[in-house]
Formats: structure tokens, C-alpha cells, sequence
């Protein structure tokens, strides 16, 4: 097992080596030349790179070729960095808050990872600048990091390999740009938030060959659960070498460094979503101990992001990552109200999760006519390689705690000795895949396949090993008309290949999930680019869906489920001073097969039904206000339910505001001082975020209210 995977690693570095030496050979005949005088000229927007506003006109995600939304046949949505700024978002769960089809936060102020559901399907995978990283939760990024967030809706994995059927979440980073600029911030807030942040960036020549940019920030807070923190910091530094208009090289990486990554814990239903007795239980009650909880996480990141246009026709392409994620968690866990409604039962449980991981993407792109056809053909293998060491335990001899007199501090010893989990868990797959995007007049045809082979080995110290592997084949089609009206019809269908990464509670591996996804719909886009819509219908069939007991952590393969549904998103610059953005996401998801007959029929847990919203932004211009910005959100999370369907949890309508001021549209000695405040659920409604089950729900985070004071020169 590991012969083959070192051989497609030694196979990747070959290629790295010839595309390097490639360049070089470039670089040795263009210093023969004689230089020309070179023209500035302001450039279009890039598909991986900055957006202007709220309104992305086009994307890589979707191709990993730039191509403009509106000649792609499948639903994408781009969170610009604008918007993330407007909207105070602290995490990538918030800054998809205004994201059609996504349901995040939905672990409410239980904020250790980014979760999410996409179209019904949870557990989205992430991946940064078209790379995965992590492991299913695993791994969390800075948003001040990022330059936009996509999210790419249905099954991706003709280009992505092993993909939820929902979809996938790709963040891109903050890169050089061949420009000069700085920036300083410094924020405050409720719950005694604290925090810094700088994004710099330059070149070191006059001709910008080579440019820079380094990107850090640090912050701390108070959580919500009484005695707990969150702090930490990342820095990330990225290097730009381009020696001409047709090769780059960048050099990408991150630090981050989190003594305390925030809190994993969960309610149960008496107390959170209805009332005890005595009334609900408070949202700052910590049912662990701040002496004992520990949640820290350390990630690092490496690589680089290579192109190459050889000549007219053909442009090369090599994305490589290494990542490192390592956290360690250890909580009391909440266990279950007792008769009394007063006593709370508790288990002792933590361990460690360490990720290691190689990513790397190797493309050949060829643009060509075929009489009144232009093609755009992208052949690719790209190879990811993980290690995960993961090791857990439990304490189920812990006492219990008193919500209404609690007691921490007791200095309890905790031996995690019981249902021990220790084991490596080794995978790697590789993936061949080519599309083709046929463009004939106002006709954008795109079509792709891949094959896929994955291989995992399961080390494990307390039963026995396991070793296995998987093969598949996907295919995508889509095609999309553009009328001159600015409507574009399109259809598309695509498939998925999830392969197992564990064994069942007999032993046994799973067998692979896969999915299929129907989309049809419409794009509208007018000729100034400054009212944009997408509407969609999908209909997912995931089949071999595993799921895990939550009582003994088993896993089990349950069966088959479907999930179909409408999205409607709607982006429009409607005046010079006023952005608007507005969405609208009904899901219909239930398990249509299952070994327990009893759950056929079921809706998915923490799902809610409808969600809608509206964001809006006016700026002053001129006059007295100038420099003045406001801001107004409204957010509707519907009714969801537990997985055995008897519990529903409320739907709640959240009100989020912001108001911004550059100090100059006072005096041009303040230019690039900006004030800005922001308020997150600002009436403080008190909610329910979901229920998984009667012992495991979660609250909705609370008001907060941000100031930051940014100087940019």
C-alpha cells in the first residue's frame, strides 16, 4: 500500500521539476531579448482574486479555468472580501450567514470548527485556493485571511475528487497583487473582545517581477459559557515571482497558533429549547470546568500556485499544498437532566487529532477552434495524501454538576480509560479527469469526466487493522444559454464519489457514498454587470449514507437519502451608493432507504426547511454625510427537527446592522481612517440553533456589537 503512493508522490515531483525547469528554459530566452517598453493598462477581475463590491463576475471554482459566472451551468455563490468586512464575519460560518442553500452555524455559539449543511448534506469539505484541506470538520480558517469565499453547490468531484454531495466551500487567500498598499486595524467589542490585524503589501522592483504581501492578525474574547476564552493569532506570508505577462510563480503559506480555539459542547432539549420547571437554563452556564476544558489547535500551511502560458494554445497549471492541523480538546461533556431538573450528568472525554497532509494539482489547459466551436479543453491528475493520528477517551465515573448552584474547581482527576479510540488512519487518492467547455455563440456546453482511485489503511492500537480501496467514475454535463435580454437558461448534471475512510461496528469498511444531482435554472445578468440573479431547482440522491450512533459512536452504512429543493440569489449595485443582496433557500430532504425500516420517510436532522435573507448597504457620497456608510441585514432560519423527527425547533428572524465613517469625507488630513460598527443579532433574540437529538441541541449565539478602527495608506 505504501509503494503506490510513494510512487505517485516521486510521479508529482517529477512533474514539479519539468514545469520548474520549463520556466527556466522561458526565463533564459526571454533575457536574450531585448526589452520593450511595457504598458500599464487596469485589468479585469480575476476568477481566484480581488472583487469590487459585492457582485463577483467570475470564478475558478466552478472550471478551475476563469470563467465568467454566466456562462457556467451550475449554481455558485461568491462571498466577496467587501462583504465579509460589512458584515463583521468572525469565522467562514458567518461569512456565508447571506448564502442561499447553506445552512451554517447551525452548532450555534459552539464555535470549535466550521460546520456547515450545503443542499442537505452535512460536513462540508473545505479547501483553499482549490485545494482541500482539513478532514471532514477538521481545520478552521481565518476569514481576514481571505479574499472571497465560493461556494459551490451539488457534487463536485470531476474536478475535486471526493466531494459532498451538497458541495464544497474553496477559500481563496489574500495573494500579492502587484500593487502597494496597507492597511492597520484594531477592534473591540462586548464579551471584552479584543484584536489587532495588518494586510500589507508592495513590490521589491520597479517592473513589480517581485511582490509581497503579508497578512496577521491576533485576537481574544470572552465566551459565552462563563470562564472560557478564545484567543489566538495567524500570520501569512505570500511571495510573487512574474517575470513576464505569460509565467508566475507564488509562494503561499500560514501560521496560526490558537492556546484557546474556542468551545465543542452541546445542551440537551429541558433547559434550551423548552423550559424546566425552574425556567431555561442560561446561556453562559458551563457544564464543563474552566480547569479542566482545553480546546487548542495549531495549523500551518505551505505551497505554491504555478502557471505557465506556453504559447497561444496551451497554459500550464501546478497548485501544491502541505498542511499540518493539530488540536487537542478535552471537556466534560453534557450527559442528561435529571428527574430533580436541577442535577446534570456529566462524561470526562478528550484526545488529540493531528492531520498531515500533501495536495497536490497538475493541469494542462488548451484553447482551440474546431470550426465554429472554441474550445476550452483542461486535462488534470491531481493526488492528495493524509495521515490522521486520532486518539479519544472517556471518564464515565465523572460527578455531576448543579445548574442552579454549580461548582467548578474542585480539582476532580479524570482518568480517560474508557471506549478508548487510538488509531492512524493513512489515505491517499488520485484522480485523471478532463473537461471540455465548448462555446458556440451564445451556446457555453460543458462536459467532464474523471477516474478516481482511493486507498486507505486503518492502524489501530486497540482492535483490529484494516486495509482497503476504491475506484469510480464521475461525469458532469451542463449547458447554458446566453440570450441578449441578460437571461441565461441553463441545465446540468453531475455526480459524486465519497470514499470510505473507516470501518463499521462490525469491522467492515464502508462501502463508498456516491450521488447524482439533476440542476436546472436561470441566470440573469444586465450589461453593466450590476444586477445579478441566480435561481435553481436541484434534485441529490445520495446513495450508502453511513451515519454514527451518538451513544456508542458505531458507525453504521444507513442507506440512501434525497434531498431536492429552490434557490434564489439576487446581488444588485442599484445606485453608485447602494448594494443590495438578497436570497432565499427551500430544502426538501428525507431518507428514502435504510436498514432500520422505522427511519424511511425521516427528514435530517439540524436541516431547517426555509431560510431567507436581505442585506443592504448605503454609502453617502457628497454633502454633510459624506463618508458615511449604513448597513441593515435580515435573517430567517426556519423550523428543523432531530433525527428521530420528534422534536421541531422554531424558526427565528435575526436583525444584524453596521454603520461605517471615513473620516475622509471630513478632512483630506483623515484619509484612510475608518470607523465601523457592527452588531450581530442586535435585538438579542434568545434561540435554539438545532437539535440533533432530545440530548443534544444547541443555543443561538446572542448580541454582539464589534468597533474597529482601520487606517489604510
Amino acid at each position: 500500500m505504501i509503494r503506490p503512493a510513494r510512487a505517485m508522490i516521486a510521479a508529482q515531483l517529477a512533474a514539479t521539476v519539468s514545469l520548474l525547469a520549463l520556466t527556466s528554459a522561458q526565463a533564459q530566452s526571454a533575457a536574450t531579448t531585448e526589452l520593450e517598453q511595457v504598458t500599464v493598462q487596469a485589468t479585469t477581475e480575476k476568477g481566484d482574486g480581488p472583487v469590487e463590491g459585492y457582485i463577483a463576475e467570475r470564478s475558478v471554482s466552478g472550471t478551475k479555468t476563469d470563467t465568467p459566472l454566466i456562462e457556467t451551468p451550475q449554481s455558485i455563490s461568491v462571498v466577496p472580501k467587501d462583504q465579509i468586512e460589512d458584515q463583521g464575519a468572525t469565522s467562514v460560518s458567518e461569512a456565508l450567514r447571506y448564502t442561499p442553500g447553506v445552512a451554517a452555524e447551525y452548532r450555534g455559539s459552539s464555535n470549535f470548527h466550521d460546520e456547515m449543511y450545503i443542499r442537505g448534506f452535512g460536513y462540508v469539505p473545505r479547501y483553499v485556493n482549490g485545494l482541500e484541506f482539513g478532514w471532514s470538520s477538521l481545520g478552521k480558517i481565518n476569514p481576514y485571511l481571505l479574499e472571497r469565499v465560493e461556494v459551490l453547490k451539488g457534487p463536485a468531484s470531476i474536478l475535486y475528487g471526493q466531494a459532498n454531495p451538497g458541495g464544497i466551500v474553496n477559500l481563496t487567500t489574500k495573494k500579492p497583487t502587484g500593487e502597494t498598499a496597507r492597511e492597520a486595524e484594531i477592534t473591540v467589542g462586548t464579551n471584552n473582545q479584543v484584536g489587532v490585524g495588518f494586510d500589507i503589501q508592495g513590490v521589491f522592483d520597479p517592473a513589480a517581477v517581485w511582490s509581497y504581501r503579508l497578512v496577521g492578525q491576533a485576537d481574544r474574547a470572552d465566551l459565552v459559557e462563563d470562564g472560557l476564552i478564545e484567543q489566538g493569532g495567524v500570520i501569512a506570508p505570500s511571495l510573487r515571482w512574474a517575470p513576464d505577462a505569460d509565467t508566475a510563480l507564488t509562494l503561499v503559506s500560514f501560521y496560526s497558533h490558537e492556546p484557546d480555539a474556542g468551545y465543542r459542547n452541546f445542551r440537551e432539549a429541558a433547559g434550551t429549547l423548552y423550559a424546566t420547571s425552574y425556567g431555561y437554563i442560561p446561556d453562559d452556564f458551563l457544564v464543563g470546568d474552566k480547569d479542566y476544558d482545553e480546546y487548542r489547535r495549531t495549523q500551518a500551511q505551505i505551497g505554491y500556485d504555478f502557471e505557465h502560458r506556453i504559447n497561444e494554445t496551451f497554459k500550464v497549471r501546478q497548485n501544491v499544498a502541505y498542511n499540518i492541523i493539530d488540536t487537542y480538546h478535552q471537556t466534560l461533556t453534557w450527559g442528561a437532566l435529571q428527574a430533580d431538573e436541577e442535577t446534570i450528568t456529566r462524561t470526562a472525554s478528550g484526545g488529540s487529532t493531528d492531520l498531515n497532509q500533501f495536495v497536490v494539482d497538475n493541469q494542462l489547459q488548451s484553447e482551440f477552434d474546431t470550426g465554429p466551436l472554441a474550445h476550452t479543453l483542461l486535462s488534470g491528475v491531481d493526488f492528495k495524501h493524509s495521515m490522521r493520528n486520532y486518539q479519544w477517551g472517556y471518564d464515565f465515573t465523572t460527578s455531576s454538576q448543579n445548574w442552579l448552584n454549580p461548582t467548578y474547581g474542585t480539582g476532580e482527576v479524570f482518568e480517560l480509560n474508557d471506549r478508548v479510540s487510538d488509531y492512524v488512519t493513512t489515505a491517499w487518492q488520485s484522480g485523471l479527469y478532463l473537461q471540455d467547455q465548448v462555446k458556440f455563440g451564445k451556446l457555453n456546453v460543458q462536459l467532464g469526466a474523471r477516474y478516481d482511485y482511493a486507498s486507505t489503511e486503518i492502524d489501530n492500537a486497540t482492535s483490529s487493522d484494516a486495509s482497503y480501496s476504491d475506484s469510480a467514475f464521475t461525469w458532469r454535463a451542463g449547458a447554458i444559454y446566453n440570450f441578449d435580454s441578460g437571461i441565461s437558461p441553463y441545465v446540468s448534471y453531475s455526480t459524486s464519489f465519497d470514499p470510505s475512510l473507516s470501518v463499521d461496528h462490525n469491522g467492515l469498511p464502508l462501502d463508498p457514498e456516491t450521488a447524482q444531482q439533476w440542476e436546472a435554472g436561470v441566470k440573469f445578468e444586465t450589461a453593466d454587470q450590476r444586477f445579478m440573479v441566480n435561481a435553481a431547482l436541484f434534485h441529490i440522491l445520495q446513495q450508502n449514507k453511513s451515519s454514527t450512533d451518538p451513544s456508542t459512536n458505531e458507525i453504521f452504512q444507513t442507506g440512501e437519502q434525497r434531498s431536492q429543493g429552490f434557490e434564489v440569489e439576487g446581488r444588485a449595485k442599484v445606485t453608485d451608493s447602494f448594494s443590495l443582496i438578497a436570497s432565499y433557500t427551500f430544502v426538501d430532504a428525507e431518507i428514502t432507504e435504510d436498514e432500520d425500516a422505522s427511519k424511511v420517510g425521516l427528514t435530517p436532522d439540524r436541516l431547517p426547511e426555509q431560510q431567507a435573507s436581505i442585506w443592504g448597504k448605503y454609502e453617502f457620497l457628497d454633502g454633510p454625510l459624506d463618508g458615511l456608510a449604513l448597513g441593515l441585514g435580515v435573517r430567517h432560519i426556519g423550523e428543523s427537527t432531530d433525527r428521530t423527527n420528534t422534536l421541531t425547533v422554531p424558526s427565528v428572524t435575526l436583525l444584524d446592522a453596521m454603520a461605517a465613517y471615513d473620516f475622509g469625507g471630513a478632512s483630506a488630513k483623515l484619509d484612510g481612517v475608518k470607523l465601523q460598527l457592527n452588531a450581530t443579532n442586535l435585538l438579542d433574540e434568545r434561540y435554539t440553533a438545532s437539535c440533533a437529538s432530545k440530548y443534544a441541541c444547541w443555543s443561538g449565539a446572542g448580541r454582539t456589537l464589534t468597533a474597529q478602527l482601520k487606517y489604510t495608506w
